[in-house]
């Protein structure tokens, strides 16, 4: 009997992808890894992207040594011809649906359940079904898992008596503070590998091969299993206890703060989220982290993660074309581009500039400034998931499409959530730095040194006061339209301001 081949994605990098069980491959079965040029041809991902999804997948073909069959090829069918031949072939269950299109089109490939997430696909549909399909709350979501998996668990009740510790993790960033003073997190060391990746890019580059945006300065995240873990260590022991009460805070010369940056491995493959969080849950029980950051970390895990994970896949292919608020605006240069240079809001500029020059920012600079933007200036939610997918380290097809089109855009007109998540200045002045130097002023709606997230919050409101006015979560906001004695002015200024750099 012909020996099967096993194919490991670009994302499938860690040792769970290879364990030789019975939804595994077999423990001898010769790994299959393809480097398909046209992923990068398609579209322009962010040279660091780019960088780092090489860089690691050619580490973990150095780790396997003779029993990888790396290809370089055009597209992953004449790569997979070329390593395999007409022999079988498995594969854990791709985190695309395109991924899983292609490989349920190749003859002889069998496809394993999927890895690197805490609930099998068919517990989670069994869950979202016994509600209907509707109000498939995160928070109840989340509770379930806690309790299947005994996490932050003593006995039947939460640890600390109280699941949801949000109310502790808000705090705005200290009063004058232009850090947190957290220690530093982990940041690996390039080697020979990163060396031949970006020669290797740099020549694509030139011949025109591909195109690229942002830049690829020294690699920042992990691309191996080991570095992945001294990442993870790093944080639990250094990073994690004062992770919490700042998570949603914004500094602009302390963009990481004290997040844990372990988003890049998970997705990767290189860390299993069961081991993430209870090393975390662990740091608590040992006393050496407090109970709200460790709540707050395996939310974002175990809660976040893993519920995006799974609606993904329930909510269906047709979910990608949601757009209940008719936002069909295109994306500006500026924008696409990654210009924070053309930008006067200041904050707007240093978040664009974070990710023109590393690939990343935390959730509340993506949410409150990058998405909250698009949502009020009317942007094509399919073009905003697209550069997301294309512009951070951690993006894929799966992050992005439920976190932009149902968290950060409102496409989904309240699927996933009970309200536009979109904010006028005095929110972001309250729990960033921004504000201070800049050239416009939170409080102010109309004129010169009006800010455009004040002035851009009230046209979003008026834009769809028809629909907004009936949520119970936006109603009193909707209502306050009625006492801006300069609403036509805002309106008309808005208007003229198009889609240029605020």
């Amino acid at each position: 009997m012909t020996t099967a081949f096993h194919w490991l994605f670009g994302d499938q990098l860690g040792p769970r992808f290879l364990a030789p069980d019975e939804q595994g491959p077999d423990c001898e079965a010769p790994v299959v890894m393809i480097e398909a040029r046209s992923v990068f041809r398609r579209r322009r991902f962010h040279r660091a992207k780019a960088h780092l999804v090489l860089s690691a997948m050619r580490h973990r073909a150095a780790e396997l040594g003779d029993r990888v069959h790396y290809v370089r090829a055009e597209t992953y069918r004449e790569g997979l011809r070329k390593a395999a031949g007409s022999a079988p072939v498995t594969v854990h269950h791709p985190t695309s649906r395109a991924a899983l299109g292609l490989v349920r089109a190749l003859d002889g490939v069998r496809i394993l359940p999927a890895r690197g997430f805490l609930v099998p696909q068919h517990d989670f549909r069994a869950w979202a079904d016994g509600r209907g399909g509707k109000r498939l709350r995160q928070e109840d979501f989340y509770r379930w898992v806690r309790q299947d998996h005994d996490l932050l668990m003593d006995g039947a009740e939460p640890a600390g008596g109280r699941w949801n510790l949000d109310h502790d993790n808000r705090e705005p960033p200290p009063e004058g503070a232009r850090t947190l003073g957290a220690p530093a997190p982990y940041r690996p060391r390039e080697d020979a590998v990163d060396d031949e990746v970006r020669h290797d890019l740099d020549h694509w580059e030139r011949t025109g091969r591909v195109s690229f945006v942002g830049r690829d300065g020294p690699r920042l995240f992990p691309a191996s299993r080991r570095e992945a873990l001294s990442a993870l260590r790093r944080f639990v022991t250094h990073r994690l206890a004062d992770f919490g009460p700042y998570e949603d805070a914004v500094l602009a010369a302390d963009p990481v703060l004290s997040h844990s940056l372990l988003s890049s491995s998970l997705n990767l493959g290189l860390l299993d989220p069961l081991e993430c969080v209870e090393l975390a849950e662990q740091a608590w029980r040992d006393g050496a982290a407090p109970l709200n950051s460790v709540e707050g970390f395996v939310r974002q895990i175990a809660g976040w993660r893993e519920y995006v994970w799974q609606l993904y896949w329930y909510f269906g292919e047709d979910y990608r074309h949601r757009n209940a608020l008719g936002h069909r605006a295109a994306l500006p240069e500026w924008f696409l581009e990654l210009d924070a240079d053309a930008v006067t809001a200041r904050c707007l500029s240093t978040v664009l500039a974070q990710v023109r020059d590393t690939g990343w920012t935390h959730h509340i600079p993506r949410l409150m400034l990058l998405g909250s933007h698009a949502l009020q200036r009317g942007w094509d939610p399919a073009e905003v998931t697209d550069w997301f997918h294309r512009c951070f380290v951690d993006g894929y097809d799966w992050v992005m499409l439920p976190n932009v089109v149902g968290m950060s855009q409102y496409a989904d007109g309240g699927r996933m959530t009970t309200k536009p998540y979109t904010s006028g200045g005095a929110y972001l002045d309250r729990m960033s730095d921004f504000c201070g130097p800049c050239a416009y002023r939170p409080t102010v709606r109309v004129g010169e040194d009006a800010c455009p997230f004040t002035a851009g919050y009230w046209a979003f409101l008026e834009r769809h006061r028809g629909r907004l006015a009936g949520n119970p979560r936006m109603a009193r906001a909707v209502r306050g339209l009625d006492r801006l004695r300069d609403l036509d002015a805002l309106l008309a200024q808005e208007h003229g301001r198009g889609d240029g750099p605020p």
